[in-house]
């Protein structure tokens, strides 16, 4: 393509003929200039970008951590380590922040996409004015793909309808293969392809495992572009789900890491700390920040629970070490296409720090945590389940204790955006051609909005002014190449805002003022924000964070919080926001919701229909009603489900008898079966489900009925009050996620399923309104 093409304005406006115009093709004057496709800049290179998920600073061997992570020192040592790189603390933001190089106030995702409110800074809703990288690279000749995670679309636009905005094929990837929301099961996924739903092609049985089906679709998609459009520079963006709970590890690395924490989460973080000094990640004469007051030292914790915390890590080590192996897949195809070398890696290992949402003993089914019922998980509970810990069988998360320790040396954990534990994120950066430097340490201070620009520069590309005739907003981060050749070149980011959940603090040329509001070890509803105490360091001389020196300089203190207050009015970041109930309702948040009323009809053939898209039918009265075409001969499979393995429904039929299982998280199984079998033909079926009432999670007595004649009836002793895990959706005809029920003769209904509705009747005793609104916000947090 012509060089002197402008490029501020996208898409590129086409240029118009300008010439004589010929009767005849023969004619010899009749010559245009020929066809050139849509190009960057000559040298731009290709970009594989790579986000983890809840990984903390100190957790992969790159950085000093216990988990083994092979291919990510293989890149670091073939590139640069940058040591003070940062995320937001929370999913949502970083991922917001990262793709549009603008802070996450900035483009409405101060915190995630779930928790939504009307305040300019928390819509979720990325405006107009912030096109992403994808975007603006598409329009300049990449070719752009993402696999894996998509968080950062609103909730009332998660459905399988659209719009399609912010999805990721409306953000300028030309191919999503992956899931939408916070979290999903590794064994069962719920998968979109682009904009449409699908199946995994394999069964945990048969090996089937997220992260591998991601670096192979990813291989794939490479080899096709090296066949097909090998002069068209690439921009791949890879965000596995790992690892953000459930901790979910194939078979075969189970054991990778046996025994290998017994000596817990204390002596682990000593040893990581020495590791980190030696591989001169953190400087040698810095300091081990304390352990917060309410995180248990390892030898006060009941000696019957250290074989439970110790196999919690050692199944977050593989997952992660997994990960890193699947990666390693990823980054080899490129390799042996011979693009190596033109390659700019960019390995941002967390998008926040490592999870403190497990609670201090860890979870073997995070849906527990995250409706607040962690009651049931006594150790006995816990150790009678330890050795399914990882497998499909469980959806588990570790102990907070664990969390901290893989964020050493800083302190606190995953959305306290006060302090570096939260925020601080090894980045590893990898390009051979572009760098000279190999396994050097890169120090300045810098941002997940320098990201974007830095590849904007490497592509010889100009910040957008306008998109699509919309005027942009400038890009508020700063390019990072300038210290690809330099590590002793000032840092060019001087000033940084951080703000979660009213947790804040602000970096300016190395002074920290920080105030952990609302920290995992404290209330759901903090103290008001007039009340926080706020810490001030020098992080010139205290790398870590680890001497407190407010009370000596509280002028310093003064200056910073000032700088806080001014940077937070200029990103948006006010009205600071730590509200429960208000968030948690749509309705007093200011955010749309996809289903509202009473009632709700779903036709066959709809499936993997996400909560956000359902009314709820939890803590009271209900009908679930479904058209039915019963088939000759013995009738199986499932009518309508929701929910899986960690807890859910389902109507269906073994043996030809209509069927209702209630799953409590795993736990147990409450069944009603049918007297009779269903006979052939067109019938309406029913079930009712009669609250208890008396509160939340309560039981009911369940009716079950064809054309209007009862068949059965039975009983459900006690229910959920939130809703089941969020990425095991409703299913119209089928099962597709993890089975509600081991129950199912089929998965799949043998009949014909032609509408299923649900209703909640008028009159019906409802105690939804009864669950505590912090336990919605912690739900809400739970999945991020």
């Amino acid at each position: 393509m012509a060089t002197d093409v402008p490029r501020e304005v996208l898409p590129i406006p086409d240029r118009p003929y300008v010439g004589p115009t010929m009767y005849d093709a023969r004619d010899p004057r009749a010559t245009y200039r020929p066809i050139e496709p849509l190009r960057p800049p000559e040298g731009a290179p290709n970009v594989l970008l790579i986000l983890l998920d809840d990984a903390g600073f100190g957790s992969n061997s790159a950085f000093g951590g216990p988990c083994r992570t092979p291919t990510f020192e293989r890149l670091a040592e073939a590139g640069l380590r940058y040591t003070r790189f940062h995320t937001t603390a929370i999913c949502s933001a970083t991922r917001a922040a990262l793709l549009t190089g603008r802070n996450h106030h900035s483009v409405g995702m101060g915190t995630v996409s779930d928790m939504a409110t009307a305040a300019p800074g928390y819509t979720s809703y990325r405006p107009n004015t912030a096109a992403t990288i994808a975007e603006t690279l598409l329009m300049n000749g990449y070719a752009t793909a993402q696999f894996g995670k998509c968080h950062e679309a609103p909730t009332w636009e998660w459905s399988s309808k659209g719009p399609f905005h912010r999805w990721p094929t409306g953000s300028g990837f030309e191919y999503f293969y992956g899931f939408v929301g916070g979290e999903t099961s590794q064994f069962y996924p719920s998968l979109f392809e682009n904009t449409r739903p699908i199946r995994p092609t394999k069964t945990p049985e048969e090996g089937y495992h997220l992260t591998e089906d991601l670096a192979s679709r990813a291989c794939d998609w490479l080899r096709q572009h090296r066949s097909l459009a090998p002069d068209r520079p690439f921009f791949m963006y890879f965000a596995p789900g790992a690892t953000h709970a459930p901790l979910h590890v194939p078979a075969q690395w189970l054991e990778r890491y046996r025994g290998a924490f017994d000596q817990g989460w204390d002596a682990v973080r000593e040893v990581t700390f020495s590791r980190q000094k030696q591989l001169g990640v953190v400087p040698p004469n810095c300091e081990l920040t304390a352990r917060p007051a309410g995180i248990p030292a390892w030898d006060s914790v009941a000696d019957e629970m250290k074989p439970v915390l110790a196999r919690q890590m050692e199944i977050y080590a593989a997952f992660l070490e997994h990960t890193d192996f699947c990666i390693g897949q990823v980054v080899d195809v490129i390799a042996e296409l011979g693009m190596l070398e033109d390659t700019l890696i960019y390995v941002i290992t967390g998008d926040n720090g490592a999870s403190g949402e497990g609670t201090l003993h860890g979870t073997w089914n995070e849906s527990l945590t995250m409706t607040g019922m962690t009651q049931i998980e006594t150790p006995e509970f816990l150790r009678a389940r330890l050795e399914s810990f990882g497998t499909p069988q469980s959806y588990p998360q570790y102990s907070l204790g664990w969390g901290h320790a893989m964020n050493a040396p800083y302190q606190w954990t995953k959305r306290v955006a006060s302090h570096w534990g939260g925020t601080r994120n090894g980045l590893i950066v990898h390009w051979p051609r572009g760098i000279e430097a190999r396994g050097e340490l890169r120090h300045q201070f810098h941002h997940v909005i320098d990201v974007a620009p830095t590849f904007l520069e490497v592509a010889r590309l100009p910040h957008p002014v306008m998109v699509y005739g919309v005027t942009q907003q400038p890009i508020e981060g700063v390019s990072m190449a300038y210290s690809f050749h330099d590590a002793s070149a000032p840092e060019r980011r001087t000033t940084q805002y951080f703000e979660i959940l009213g947790n804040r603090g602000i970096y300016h040329e190395g002074w920290t003022a920080v105030t952990a509001h609302g920290p995992p070890t404290g209330p759901m509803t903090p103290r008001p924000f007039d009340e926080d105490v706020w810490e001030l360091y020098d992080t010139n001389t205290d790398w870590t964070q680890a001497h407190d020196l407010a009370k000596e300089q509280p002028d310093k203190l003064r200056e910073l919080q000032r700088l806080f207050l001014i940077e937070a009015a200029k990103y948006n970041v006010l009205p600071l926001d730590d509200r429960t109930a208000e968030r948690a309702n749509p309705d007093t948040a200011g955010r749309p919701v996809l289903a509202r009323g009473r009632r709700q009809r779903l036709y066959g053939g709809m499936g993997r229909v996400d909560a956000f898209a359902v009314i709820s039918i939890k803590n009271k009265s209900h009908r679930i009603t479904a058209q039915v075409v019963v088939p000759s001969g013995q009738c199986e499979g499932v009518i309508v489900a929701q929910g899986g393995f960690p807890g859910g429904w389902s109507l269906y039929t073994r043996n030809g008898r209509l069927k209702y299982c209630y799953n409590f998280y795993g736990l147990e199984h409450f069944y009603i079966a049918a007297d009779e079998p269903l006979p052939a033909g067109p019938h309406l079926v029913r079930m009712d489900f009669e609250y208890d009432g008396g509160g939340v999670a309560k039981g009911g007595t369940v009716r079950l009925y064809v054309d209007d004649r009862p068949l059965g009836d039975g009983r459900v002793e006690r229910t959920q009050p939130l809703p089941f895990a969020s990425d095991e959706p409703l299913d119209i005809g089928r099962d597709g996620g993890s089975p509600v029920t081991p129950d199912y003769f089929l998965r799949e209904f043998t009949g014909e399923v032609q509408w299923v509705e649900l209703e909640v009747p008028e009159g019906a005793l409802d105690f939804d309104a009864q669950v505590p609104q912090e336990e919605r916000m912690k739900a809400a947090l739970v999945r991020e």
